[in-house]
């Protein structure tokens, strides 16, 4: 008997367009003889099922489900593909957990701690993880300029603390663009990270759980052609993605070591997409994305393409995981 398979999209971020693109993508790839796959638009204002013929059957909260064709539709998997919450952040899957229905991410808990930059770097540096020199602000607190450019120096990103997709990041030069990129990572979330500058080589690597135990993808170097991976190098065409990147052995072996001891640290399930900025042979960890974008021109797709994995096999083995 084929599954149902609900795939979430959308959501309550700025990345609500991103996250419906990557939503779709795995719509049309999954494979028909094993899932009937449906959509689900999980908007502020509505959850809705979207068919195929433009029509909306709402979804029933209590259970998750919705009647389409006077027959009552019921999942058995949800495939998560919502950037920023409630998806990646983990809220939804809470809820998934409360009624029984199981999902392609990590435990709700897990999926938090991620999503929370602050949060999960102070876990990592506890194993001997390197990052960078980060000060965290909360709206409404002092802000003192001197004692920032001291701990992180110049120039120093500013970010929101749980965005994805480089909303709200800004790369700052001087004293006086600190306040104006302060307000801007505002519009995205309350709670605000600044961290030092590291200039090196930029590398993005693929973790997944794949036939059973945990597989490091292929890696991507990142070149922007702006003056960082923002939103234009991401979405735009404004970077070159290289997969497998142009590093050396040694730096391949220690980035792929330092990816899984965090997937395994975190104890995390399911997708992630880990960052990382080579300071001599040395990774740094910036962020890791749990719901990463899944169009075939994304980064982890391409890895999974240079590793001999299709997008139906990806997002088949994400469902089978769950073990429906």
């Amino acid at each position: 008997m084929k599954k149902n398979i609900a795939i979430i999209m959308g959501g309550y971020s700025s990345e609500v367009d991103i996250s419906i693109t990557s939503g779709n993508v795995v719509y049309y790839h999954l494979d028909r003889t094993k899932y009937t796959p449906y959509r689900v638009y999980i908007l502020i204002n509505k959850w809705v099922v979207f068919s195929d013929d433009g029509e909306e059957y709402s979804i029933d909260k209590n259970d998750f489900s919705a009647i389409i064709n006077n027959q009552k539709i019921t999942f058995h998997c949800v495939f998560n593909a919502i950037h920023g919450a409630p998806g990646e952040n983990g809220a939804i899957l809470a809820y998934f957990d409360l009624i029984g229905i199981k999902h392609t991410s990590a435990p709700f808990y897990q999926m938090a701690l991620t999503f929370n930059k602050r949060d999960c770097l102070s876990v990592v540096r506890a194993y001997g993880i390197k990052t960078a020199t980060s000060v965290y602000l909360n709206k409404g607190d002092e802000i003192n300029l001197q004692k920032i450019v001291k701990t992180v120096g110049l120039p120093c990103f500013i970010k929101p603390n749980k965005a994805g997709s480089s909303f709200g990041i800004s790369k700052v030069y001087t004293l006086k663009d600190i306040l104006p990129a302060i307000e801007k990572a505002h519009k995205e979330d309350s709670e605000i990270l600044i961290e030092s500058f590291l200039d090196g080589i930029e590398v993005s690597v693929g973790v997944i759980k794949y036939k059973g135990s945990i597989k490091v993808l292929p890696i991507t170097e990142i070149v922007s052609e702006n003056d960082f991976f923002d939103y234009e190098a991401k979405y735009k065409g404004k970077s070159q993605e290289i997969t497998p990147a142009r590093i050396s052995n040694k730096q391949a072996e220690k980035v792929r070591k330092v990816a899984k001891k965090i997937y395994t640290i975190l104890n995390m399930k399911g997708f992630s997409r880990s960052e990382f900025i080579f300071i001599k042979d040395e990774p740094y960890f910036l962020e890791m994305n749990t719901v990463p974008g899944l169009t075939k021109e994304s980064l982890l797709p391409q890895q999974a393409e240079v590793a001999n994995i299709s997008l139906q096999e990806l997002f088949g083995n994400a469902i089978k995981n769950c073990k429906i």
